[in-house]
């Protein structure tokens, strides 16, 4: 896809992954539609994106209600004409062990609230902005793309049954999406990134984070702009659908 000229909606747009997206597409000649429910951050990524010469719009959305995501969306339809692309990036983390217990005494379980906050903005915000976006893809009758950021946590890792069975649900979407969407010439991918810094690693202290970068096999966390290529690399290649690209610098977790 050449994507001069084509608007893109990213979701989680106001930082990290979704900012270093939205920015990178910009440069390329992109027009940005940026879900977020922060509405300061969004501003900032908005004048990013702008600096680069294109438009860009944002919507403060939740992804995980679905009436916010139908107006989203309709939203961004009026605005810009038509929507080419989709990036599924919002998600968030509530970390915590399944059982925590010692002695034979519970401690501490994962909350069925914790766990249903990461299914509802991590897997079932993936479904509604990818149906809301595959609809408006169909009706305009236009080769679309949706790609959706899962994680390599996606094969399983410890503090995370939450996180790992969203991403891996994400992974086996994008997989289903692509098999029932090619009809419509619309291409399904997914990017699964290791240990990434954005703002989150941020606050782990440096003796921490070079612990974390030993494990990897390149011996380094990787970047955002890294994400970021990788998307761009997906809309140029139309020849790719149903896959998830693993960017972890050589990690199995």
């Amino acid at each position: 896809m050449d994507i001069q000229n084509k608007t893109v909606v990213i979701t989680g747009a106001g930082r990290g992954l979704g900012r270093a997206m939205a920015t990178t597409l910009a440069r390329e000649g992109a027009k940005l539609a940026l879900i977020d429910l922060n509405k300061q951050d969004l501003e900032h990524t908005r004048t990013q994106c702008q600096q680069a010469g294109v438009q860009a719009e944002t919507y403060i959305a939740n992804v995980a209600t679905e009436s916010d995501v139908i107006q989203a969306f309709q939203h961004i339809k009026n605005d810009f004409g038509q929507i080419d692309g989709l990036i599924n990036n919002a998600g968030i983390i509530r970390d915590s062990l399944l059982i925590k217990a010692k002695d034979g005494v519970i401690e501490k379980r994962l909350s069925l609230h914790d766990w249903q906050a990461v299914i509802d903005v991590n897997l079932t915000g993936v479904f509604l902005c990818g149906r809301e976006a595959a609809s408006h893809m169909i009706t305009q009758q236009n080769a679309g793309l949706i790609i959706n950021i899962s994680s390599v946590s996606r094969a399983g890792n410890i503090g995370q049954s939450n996180y790992s069975a969203a991403k891996a649900g994400v992974a086996a979407l994008t997989v289903t999406w692509a098999k029932e969407l090619a009809r419509y010439q619309i291409r399904a991918a997914a990017i699964a990134p290791g240990f990434i810094h954005t703002e989150i690693l941020d606050a782990m202290k440096p003796e921490a984070l070079e612990k974390m970068a030993q494990t990897i096999p390149l011996k380094r966390i990787g970047t955002a702009q890294e994400i970021a290529e990788t998307a761009l690399f997906i809309f140029k290649n139309d020849y790719i659908t149903g896959r998830v690209f693993e960017i972890d610098g050589g990690i199995r977790l």
